[in-house]
């Protein structure tokens, strides 16, 4: 067997390093590779499926182009790229090359995908979209007060005396976080999570703080207003470091009393968890990102973070704010979230006019010209976007549809064409984290099956079929010469040593550790600036960190928030097809409260329809004492055939800032079925 040191390179935490085995090009075993620090006891369970992923039997391995009954049938790959070919073309010719959507999700990462836009900019541009349905609320929430995107080492966690999880179940969605909370356990540290659900992380917390949803703002400042009024922050800190503290200070209205009115959260306990947190001395606060999934979230992240701020716990170990760590993207000219942002001077030739949070309404906005063809990669927007019924009519809408996929999703069943997409094994690249500090290089292993080809060369054998002369030079290589673009494209930039990066995971020169060490921050104050005139002027919120109710859209009157929480079985919208997942997983169902379930007369497996003045779907419930009186908890990347369909009932808005998608503003009502 032959021994490889390869990288998940899905869009999730951890970026998992492994060690992989393989006889005659084919996977057989997948180990831990404990040289990546972050990640040393091997990927999640997920990343172990990987072994049936990629062999499975319903891969999609064959192009298939669909027939006037809505089934599919194999073709060649010569023929479906003339047809593709050809329908480029025409509508360029006709329309403008705006006439194309590119759209391109976050369910595979790496340096490959700049040969897509490469493609689409020889192509003379496309329309594409903008913004991001994950985290860019928060990402902005925290470049506007700390100036960049970053935090210590993962296992530097270990150190802290005091942890918070506000929001984040790393349990399920982060494995290898947990081993670095439990070193901190065992070296006496509190854990303390803040969710409104009990999860599975909380079971390991010492305390567990059940805010209503869409209330941490208030919990955050009231937390915050106690620690100033005792003379608990930290002055001399304060005085070096921080902008705009004495106008926060003053501005701080909501009280421990006020915020048991709005949080649910009795009063005693916020004043108790707030001095405790003062006297921590070593404090890190480890934000998820479902809670800034909200109208008020990037407002909400903004006020979570003056928890350390006015603490002075910044720039030391064991300390900080954990959102996300960019320190690894060197590769990129501009990082997340600045690269989410429309700016019609510099995307040209690109018309980046839909916004990912209200796909919908925004691509029927369209004018001049419309879509005539989409092209879909990367991600499964039938499923992931919001509202998502004006999603499906949009893309109805649209004569011609290719999609790449590795299986049958719901946006892959919409497709005229489709081309199998390529493993993780079946190609080199090189991956960036947003959790752990690494590079690193993933070799290609693997012999693609059937006709399985990388994106890169389905862009290579298109530009030729049209005549761009792709090749050296043109940013789309031909398949003999993409090993040699990969390395050219990571040579022009400094901080590590290439030869060692094809050989083990790196922490480039450039990660500063811990973060914010040198006290040096890239805001127009050069401090950390709690006023933000930056704020008020790109997003129209208050400068000032604030908590503002989540807007209902006019349904107060229905009695559940609706939650749309990841899960450990599948990351977003894949994975849960696997037989190897669904052995450990229980199907999906609708959670709710044991006080609802007695208001409601439901027990555990009834049929429910969950319904809004959006529309309405059918499933199962299940009635437990994790989730909180008022909340409706089912998990997001559910397809259709699974009984999924949720996103049709969620608003397509925006956050309050980097134009992210508002999913958990959502209220609904259930109902027993009695027949069905």
């Amino acid at each position: 067997m032959k021994e490889f040191v390869t990288v998940c390179p899905r869009n999730c935490y951890s970026t998992c390093t492994f060690r992989v085995f393989t006889e005659e090009g084919r996977v057989v075993r997948i180990l831990p590779y404990e040289g990546n620090l972050a990640t040393p006891e091997g990927p999640c369970i997920k990343g172990l499926a990987y072994l049936e992923r990629e062999y499975s039997a319903d891969r999609l391995i064959y192009p298939l182009k669909k027939q006037p009954d809505g089934s599919f049938f194999r073709i060649g790959t010569d023929e479906a790229l003339c047809i593709i070919a050809d329908r480029l073309t025409a509508a360029r010719a006709k329309h403008g090359p705006h006439s194309v959507l590119f759209y391109k999700g976050s369910g595979y990462s790496g340096l490959s995908n700049d040969i897509a836009g490469n493609f689409w900019r020889h192509f003379g541009g496309a329309t594409t979209t903008y913004g991001n349905l994950c985290w860019p609320a928060g990402l902005e929430a925290v470049r506007l007060t700390m100036g960049e995107v970053k935090h210590n080492l993962p296992w530097d966690i270990a150190n802290a005396s005091m942890i918070i999880l506000w929001g984040k179940n790393p349990a399920e969605t982060n494995v290898q976080e947990m081993i670095h909370i439990e070193k901190a356990r065992q070296n006496g540290a509190r854990v303390v999570v803040i969710d409104p659900r009990r999860t599975v992380t909380a079971d390991r917390a010492d305390m567990l703080i059940r805010p209503r949803p869409g209330t941490d703002a208030a919990l955050a400042l009231a937390m915050a207003k106690v620690i100033i009024d005792r003379g608990l922050a930290d002055r001399d800190f304060i005085d070096r470091y921080v902008s705009g503290f004495e106008q926060f200070a003053s501005s701080l209205q909501i009280t421990p009393d006020k915020a048991q009115e709005i949080t649910g959260i009795p009063a005693s306990a916020i004043i108790d968890l707030a001095v405790a947190v003062a006297g921590a001395g070593r404090l890190t606060v480890v934000a998820g990102y479902g809670l800034q999934r909200y109208t008020n979230g990037g407002q909400t992240i903004r006020s979570i973070l003056t928890i350390p701020v006015i603490t002075g716990m910044i720039g030391k170990p064991g300390c900080g704010f954990n959102f996300a760590n960019l320190q690894s993207y060197i590769f990129d000219e501009i990082k997340e979230p600045l690269s989410y942002y429309p700016d019609p001077e510099s995307d040209r030739p690109f018309r980046r006019a839909i916004p990912m949070a209200t796909f919908g309404p925004g691509f029927f906005a369209l004018k001049d010209p419309a879509i005539e063809v989409a092209w879909i990669e990367r991600g499964n927007p039938v499923t992931q976007l919001p509202g998502s019924g004006e999603v499906r009519k949009a893309l109805e809408s649209v004569p011609f549809k290719v999609v790449i996929e590795q299986f049958m999703t719901d946006s892959a069943a919409m497709a005229d064409i489709i081309l199998p997409a390529k493993g993780i094994f079946e190609q080199a690249d090189v991956v960036g984290s947003y959790w752990n500090p690494y590079i690193q290089y993933k070799p290609k292993v693997g012999t693609p099956p059937g006709e399985v080809m990388p994106e890169s060369e389905i862009y290579w054998r298109l530009a030729k079929l049209m005549g761009m002369n792709p090749g050296p030079g043109s940013g789309i290589p031909a398949p003999e010469d993409y090993d040699s673009w990969l390395m050219e494209r990571i040579s022009h930039t400094s901080g590590f040593i290439r030869e060692e990066l094809v050989q083990k995971p790196l922490i480039p020169e450039q990660n500063e550790h811990p973060a914010y060490a040198g006290m040096k921050f890239n805001t127009p104050s050069g401090k950390i600036e709690l006023w933000s005139d930056r704020a008020a002027e790109l997003w129209g919120v208050h400068p000032l960190p604030s908590y503002d109710p989540p807007d209902d859209y006019g349904e107060s009157h229905l009695p559940f928030r609706l939650m749309t929480p990841n899960i450990g079985s599948r990351i977003h919208s894949q994975f849960g097809n696997l037989g190897v997942i669904r052995t450990v997983t229980d199907d999906p169902a609708w959670e709710i409260s044991v006080a609802d379930a007695l208001k409601k007369g439901l027990k555990s497996g009834d049929r429910i329809r969950i319904f809004n003045s959006r529309g309405e779907v059918t499933g199962r419930v299940r009635v437990t004492a994790r989730v909180k009186e008022g909340s409706l908890v089912f998990p997001n990347g559910i397809w259709l055939s699974e009984g999924g369909g949720i996103n049709r009932l969620i608003e397509p808005r925006e956050t309050d800032m980097g134009h992210g998608a508002a999913f958990h503003n959502t209220r609904a009502d259930i109902q027993k079925l009695t027949k069905w």
